[in-house]
């Protein structure tokens, strides 16, 4: 999957499910403080990312994540490693 398809596909999970102004999303603002998420807002997160993209989430794979672009890297990654 392209990263675009992937960036215009969780944008569009965060503004349907999240009620996120897609005007706020940004590939270098922090995913955290501009969702304002909290635990269970990440739970929610992951359930959704992995029901569409069908990949497995966990804790550790958000270490790194600090920006949107962090998070799209991160899907990305997960898609290419399950298709290998």
């Amino acid at each position: 999957m392209e990263i675009e398809n992937i960036v215009n596909k969780i944008n569009e999970i965060l503004v349907e499910e999240f009620e996120v102004d897609e005007e706020v999303i940004a590939a270098d603002k922090n995913l955290k403080d501009t969702l304002d998420l909290d635990s269970l807002d990440y739970v929610d997160l992951v359930v959704i990312i992995e029901s569409n993209f069908g990949v497995k989430l966990v804790e550790s794979d958000f270490t790194d994540v600090v920006s949107f672009q962090d998070f799209y890297n991160l899907i990305e990654q997960k898609i290419a490693d399950k298709q290998a």
